[in-house]
């Protein structure tokens, strides 16, 4: 390259810079479905032209860019990247008949994020040397990890909330002893059922960091979480913070974009409209061998089509080591034939909800679940496992009635029947019930992409916070 050439080059990164004098540095919790819900925020904020920085540990940020949903090589080359050095962990293997709180084997990469605290306060120091503002956004549960932002004049923090404003709402009530002021029209389960001590003790740390921020987002829509939303503000008057709620962050078209259909898209083609039901439980939910049996068997037996993408639960590193492979009952591939297809690795879920397909979702009512269901209007079967899965199948299938429970949190202890599954899926995808949950689930959807386009509500509040940040 010629000297004139670097001269031109340094000059556009002076005025780039010039231009932008916000910068925005994003701060992902390690499980996958936090690691995705960031990543597409980012993805948001840059088209904004505002540069973005996504930092986390080497193996975590390369997970993310591996397993890249709804977003396009062109949203990700405008993200910048800056891994550090990845923290040593144990990495235990998926235990698939441990209870149902929150997976064990995350646990040793969650605690060793914070050793990450110093290398991230080098970071941000040095970015503020660099950008007028620096904006960050982090997890609630990165906290302590980039405390040190209050130190820093020209920086300020937002927390960026991947649960449900429902959610959010009982589990803090629950933290903290203090009654919920949710009116709903059935006992939700106790929030001692969902968490495991070890994640009580992680969350504990972060709650006197988190009183320096200057704001939240929610990654939620007012369209079905208004009343909730209000009473998280309300919760916030004293302390002037402002809020946005700029949910669902993901594209809403369907797989026709992708530079590479997936071969189950494909499968997908050749069916009916309306004639699949979607099996998936996430990253963080491990069957045992029995479980796998009698979904299988239910499957079988309800004679609907099927996609099930059956994978473990994600290890701290998802790189390391072999991934345990379910068994499925013997000759149960070959004799559903055509009628079903079983998918063993990752699968671009918004796409294949988004397909013509899709009647219904059967789903451990994960939150990036969730917002994936509402957006592309799919009615589910919710199966909940732990954390706030519990009480987003309650908003699914008792207040917003886009769904049913496939077996009551009670009877979580339990392995769910054969029979169960079959009645379930043909209550869901074979009946006037269904139909109408359906009708309740595309009527939703409809209004959900709505406030996602241009003069949308959830745009509006996005362009808001942009302007909040920019001013």
């Amino acid at each position: 390259m010629s000297s004139k050439d670097d001269h031109q080059k340094n000059e556009g990164t002076t005025t780039a810079t010039k231009q932008a004098p916000v910068a925005v540095v994003t701060v992902p919790l390690t499980a996958q479905g936090h690691l995705n819900q960031m990543l597409q925020f980012s993805c948001l904020i840059s088209s904004y032209g505002l540069p973005v920085y996504y930092v986390g540990s080497a193996v975590h940020n390369r997970q993310a860019r591996h397993r890249v949903n709804a977003i396009t090589p062109q949203n990700l080359v405008q993200i910048n990247f800056h891994d550090f050095p990845t923290p040593p962990f144990l990495s235990p293997p998926p235990n698939p008949n441990s209870t149902n709180k929150y997976p064990a084997q995350l646990q040793p990469a969650m605690d060793a994020t914070l050793s990450l605290r110093r290398p991230m306060a080098d970071f941000l120091k040095n970015m503020a040397e660099k950008f007028k503002r620096v904006v960050v956004v982090h997890d609630p549960l990165m906290a302590v990890v980039i405390q040190d932002v209050a130190e820093i004049h020209n920086a300020e923090s937002y927390a960026f909330n991947c649960i449900s404003a429902f959610s959010q709402i009982t589990i803090m009530c629950g933290f903290l002893g203090n009654p919920s002021p949710l009116q709903h029209p059935k006992e939700l389960p106790p929030y001692e059922e969902w968490f495991s001590q070890e994640i009580e003790n992680f969350v504990a740390k972060q709650l006197e960091p988190l009183n320096h921020r200057s704001g939240n987002i929610h990654n939620t829509f007012r369209l079905i979480e208004a009343p909730y939303l209000e009473i998280l503000e309300r919760e916030e008057l004293n302390s002037s913070r402002p809020s946005w709620a700029i949910g669902p962050m993901l594209p809403t078209s369907s797989a026709d974009k992708l530079e590479k259909r997936h071969e189950c898209l494909k499968w997908l083609d050749k069916q009916d409209s309306k004639s699949v039901i979607y099996v998936s439980f996430g990253t963080t939910v491990s069957f045992s061998d029995e479980q796998i049996n009698e979904l299988a068997y239910g499957l079988e037996q309800s004679k609907v089509r099927f996609l099930w993408v059956l994978r473990d639960a994600d290890k701290g590193d998802v790189f390391d080591g072999e991934v345990r492979r379910a068994e499925l009952p013997e000759g149960l591939e070959e004799r559903v034939g055509g009628e079903g297809m079983v998918v063993r690795e990752w699968a671009p879920q918004p796409q294949i909800l988004a397909h013509e397909s899709i009647g219904g979702f059967m789903s451990h009512c994960g939150w990036n679940s969730c917002l994936e269901s509402f957006t592309m209007g799919v009615a589910m079967a919710a199966w909940p496992m732990h954390s706030d899965q519990p009480t987003n199948a309650a908003l699914v299938a008792d207040i917003l009635k886009t769904g049913i429970v496939v077996r009551e949190w009670k009877q979580r202890g339990e392995v769910v029947k054969a029979s169960t599954v079959e009645n379930v899926v043909r209550r869901l995808m074979a009946s006037e019930e269904g139909d109408e949950l359906r009708r309740k689930a595309e009527e939703l959807g409809a209004a959900v992409r709505r406030s996602t386009e241009p003069g949308g509500a959830s745009r509006l509040e996005l362009d808001s916070f942009i302007a909040y940040i920019t001013r």
